[in-house]
């Protein structure tokens, strides 16, 4: 099985089988013991589950509406089993189509929140998920709506919306629920709760392996235990972490997930590495590695890195760079993977805003339609006086406004824009800096911040002209608007000094944008200004888990980082850490960046 990409997708695969259950009705006592029999093999029997729905499909014309619905969801099964996920999907959105139950609705929906979570698709997800949601309070089924809900923590996590993750987990925890579904449950406050950089509670860990492990669920018991052992090593218990992951790897290898097993192996090659242990950190590494090719998963990143630095203890130069090498392309790959996640979740959420922005658009103009019906009604023997005046009422005002709305919005052009550049102004950048910060903060979502000044930029306007420094500047802002989303903030602070405001950026994320930006303007051609010179910056970087949610805070830091990039030599991007996080990564570079033309550094404050 190829679709797993990281690690909650193989919780999808695990809960898919959860979700298949369906809910019990009154059928005919022959197709519904074929029924129960194909539920009760689907996941370990899969020859004879093909062939009892084999014989369903035979029996279709005899069954009752009930019992062809269920047919249909074992069909849809049957389909993910041998990796069809269209016709999968194709089935459940008719399902969908053919009824208004708002159980069946809320059960169908979830399936296919799940498979496209399976397949990947995470802005159908999102967007199913939205419309399912609301239904969850209509299902009486307390099993169906656990299911719904665990989907939908299911997929906040994979998308990196912990908190949301967190929350429709624990709805389930709080509400009793049946084995299987508070197995799943158990795992995803964990996982949760780690993406979040809290330390999960460790009663809680050992219940849901228990439970795990009562339900024969060793997939979801593995990674559970994955948590757990995480836990240890952060406590200082690295030996009891080993002793747990060395005691049930035969169990999570026995399961054939090779994501799992992979994730086993790095965690133990990583924390032998940390013991000196470096034969058998090696032996683990590499079996890590031969588990997990062909996937874009933490755990390769974590086995690459860790045989780079056995490589480079050894000093081994070829085999370090070989390593690190696959290490940075791996941890690429991972990166991106995340980031088309969390962008996936963007799209749907400005979608659903803009939806909403149209309902109540909608109601409006309903209302004023409602309005102006009233107001002929009363005035039926007038219309014709009243319609002229209102067309000339209108006209006026509409002319009016028309003329008012366009010196406002020149004088607020004016305000907000520098002149040169086209881009924000400081004070315009400070005001909209300032929002991102303050929604950032509510949402419990990072920002960060990139300062940047363009080298030797005084010599270019003695040598050339103030022209040739204008078009400079110009280049300048043009080629960093390629590094900003719609709701980034860039602005120029004043002479060469730029600013880039990134919403919902941690700050690895930041330090990369800045080094291709860094790139891209030593890349500007300037011979179309009758002169040849290098367009060069020296950047600073840093991000509200370093220096909080103030604007002053984080200008200060990162202006400190730009300064810093100059004094070592300009062209280079340096990065803003606080003392508390190099602590605990000592030995290590947390934030190491593939290198090219240039520098990445880092500083603690």
């Amino acid at each position: 099985m190829r679709l797993g990409k990281g690690r909650t997708l193989w919780v999808a695969a695990a809960l898919a089988c959860v979700l298949a259950a369906p809910a019990q009705a009154q059928v005919s006592p022959g197709i519904d013991a074929l029924i129960e029999q194909a539920e009760a093999i689907k996941t370990s029997q899969p020859a004879k589950f093909y062939d009892v729905l084999e014989r369903l499909e035979k029996r279709v014309e005899e069954a009752t509406p009930e019992q062809r619905l269920k047919l249909r969801l074992l069909r849809a099964h049957g389909f993910l089993m041998k990796g069809r996920a269209e016709p999968a999907i194709r089935e459940l959105r008719q399902i969908q189509q053919e009824t208004d139950d708002p159980e069946m609705l809320f059960w169908t929906g979830s399936l296919l929140v799940n498979t496209y979570a399976l397949t990947r698709k995470f802005e159908q997800g999102l967007t199913t998920l939205n419309d399912i949601l609301p239904l969850a309070t209509k299902v009486e089924k307390k099993d169906v709506r656990h299911r719904g809900l665990l989907v939908a923590g299911l997929l906040y996590n994979q998308v990196g919306e912990y908190m949301l993750g967190e929350q429709y987990a624990n709805q389930v925890l709080a509400d009793a629920p049946e084995g299987r579904n508070q197995c799943a449950a158990g795992n995803l406050v964990a996982e949760a709760a780690l993406g979040l950089k809290k330390a999960p509670s460790e009663e809680m860990i050992f219940r849901t392996i228990k439970v795990c492990e009562d339900q024969k669920e060793p997939i979801l018991g593995g990674l559970t235990r994955t948590y757990l052992a995480r836990k240890w090593v952060e406590d200082g218990k690295v030996d009891q972490a080993i002793e747990l992951l060395e005691r049930y790897l035969p169990t999570v290898t026995a399961t054939g997930y090779p994501l799992v097993i992979s994730e086993y192996h790095a965690m133990l090659a990583s924390m032998y590495l940390k013991l000196g242990d470096i034969g058998t950190a090696h032996a683990h590494a590499n079996e890590a590695v031969e588990r997990g090719v062909g996937m874009t998963s933490l755990p390769l990143v974590v086995a690459y890195k860790t045989l780079y630095e056995i490589a480079e203890s050894r000093g081994d130069s070829k085999a370090a760079l070989s390593r690190y090498r696959q290490y940075a392309d791996a941890d690429k790959a991972y990166l991106n993977d995340v980031k088309t996640r969390q962008l996936a979740y963007q799209i749907v959420r400005q979608q659903i805003l803009q939806k909403t922005q149209q309902i109540s658009m909608l109601d409006q103009e309903n209302q004023v339609l409602q309005l102006q019906r009233t107001v002929d009604q009363q005035a039926a023997q007038n219309t014709r006086l009243i319609v002229i005046l209102l067309v000339l009422l209108v006209a006026s005002i509409g002319y009016w406004a028309f003329k008012i709305k366009r010196v406002q919005l020149s004088l607020k052009k004016m305000a907000e824009t520098d002149a040169l550049t086209g881009i924000c102004n400081r004070h315009h950048f400070t005001l909209r800096a300032e929002r991102a910060l303050a929604e950032c903060a509510r949402n419990g979502e990072q920002a960060a911040l990139i300062m940047f000044d363009l080298d030797h930029f005084k010599n270019i306007n003695d040598r050339f002209g103030h022209g040739t420094g204008d078009w400079a500047l110009k280049e300048v802002a043009e080629a960093s608007k390629g590094f900003c989303r719609r709701i980034d903030v860039l602005g120029r602070l004043g002479g060469e000094e730029f600013a880039i405001l990134m919403y919902g950026c941690d700050l690895r994320a930041a330090a990369r944008v800045a080094e291709d930006c860094r790139v891209r303007l030593a890349q500007i051609e300037t011979r179309e200004t009758g002169h040849v010179f290098a367009i060069t910056g020296s950047f600073g970087v840093t991000s509200s888990m370093q220096s909080g949610y103030s604007l002053a805070k984080l200008l200060s830091h990162a202006d400190k980082q730009l300064y810093r990039a100059k004094h070592l030599g300009r062209n280079r991007v340096c990065v803003h850490e606080n003392e508390h996080e190099n602590v605990r990564a000592a030995g290590s570079n947390v934030l190491e960046l593939p290198q090219r033309e240039g520098r990445t550094e880092h500083l603690g404050a």
